[in-house]
């Protein structure tokens, strides 16, 4: 199995380099500045719980990519998707390649079944905290790392078995699922929360949870996500609740969403594609979401300041 990964950031660069620590075959797609960096530093990562890596990794540039690859990783954030899927549709020309997104919320499934075919989009979630340092080392923040994937249709069965047989010796875990759109309903609940929570607070959720009402509205704005996903048929089942109850009320967590310090840095964030498309379906629905709506308007709120003082000269 040949395996194209777009980007060798915190998220694709940590998953693809355990894979070709595994010997899987494994190619990034990566800007020349990029590629320039990885041939001189190498690719590297540090972290505790899969260990130190430093390899010589397989990479090629935009002008270099062919239709010969079985899956095409994909692991832009969603305000980069439209350049992504340019990138990558040289790798999906022809009649061979999947892609296996692991983008957070379900918006940007609609658009990659737009562009290549539904038949050609698998699912997939990612469950990593990890950085990009200004050095270019991939560091890994705690001891989770995890992807999940499985076929949408019985067609994408056979690509998915064999990507199986290629993860079987790689340092992170990682599960073939027979519901995948499950799961990636599962995470959006939980990460909306996490996200609204903590970026409308400016806190990690055990500086929140300290405040009065902190677990009172995380909780709140918890189970309107989970409302909206039941109403779109995808309830989140009671055990996974149970956990994302426990995890989101741990005295003194750390517990942050990135798009918190996406905010707090004043970089862009993924509001609109997390946060806004969970809310435009509850208003499909008529399911009530005050809190939903306030996160929204927050984040609006600071794209449309981060506009105006951009513009302003």
């Amino acid at each position: 199995m040949r395996v194209l990964v777009l980007g060798a950031g915190a998220v694709g660069g940590y998953f693809g380099g355990r894979m070709t620590e595994a010997g899987a075959d494994v190619s990034f797609l990566v800007r020349p500045k990029r590629a320039e960096l990885l041939a001189k530093e190498g690719l590297r990562i540090k972290s505790e719980v899969g260990g130190d890596l430093k390899l010589a990794p397989k990479c090629v540039t935009q002008d270099q990519v062919r239709a010969d690859y079985d899956v095409v990783m994909l692991t832009a954030k969603a305000y980069d998707l439209d350049s992504a899927v340019q990138a990558i549709a040289p790798a999906m020309a022809g009649s061979r390649g999947y892609v296996l997104p692991f983008l957070n919320g379900m918006s940007h499934m609609e658009a990659l079944g737009e562009r290549f075919g539904a038949g050609r989009v698998l699912g997939g979630v990612a469950y990593i905290a990890a950085t990009l340092a200004p050095d270019g080392e991939i560091r890994h923040l705690n001891d989770l790392h995890r992807i999940v994937f499985g076929a949408r249709v019985p067609e994408q069965k056979p690509v998915c078995d064999a990507l199986s047989a290629a993860l079987k010796a790689v340092k992170f875990d990682w599960k073939q699922l027979e519901d995948i759109d499950q799961a990636m309903w599962d995470k959006w609940v939980l990460l909306a929360t996490l996200a609204g929570i903590t970026c409308l607070m400016r806190a990690p959720m055990g500086d929140i949870l300290s405040a009065g009402s902190g677990e009172k509205l995380t909780l709140a704005l918890l189970g309107e996500c989970a409302a909206i996903a039941q109403a779109e048929g995808h309830a989140t089942p009671a055990g996974v609740m149970q956990n994302y109850r426990a995890m989101l009320t741990q005295k003194g967590s750390a517990f942050a969403a990135s798009m918190m310090r996406d905010v707090e840095s004043g970089g862009q964030a993924e509001g609109d594609h997390i946060l806004g498309a969970l809310l435009a379906r509850a208003r499909k629905h008529g399911v009530a979401a005050p809190m939903l709506e306030v996160a929204v308007t927050h984040l609006e709120a600071y794209a449309a300041r981060k506009k105006r003082e951009k513009a302003t000269p």
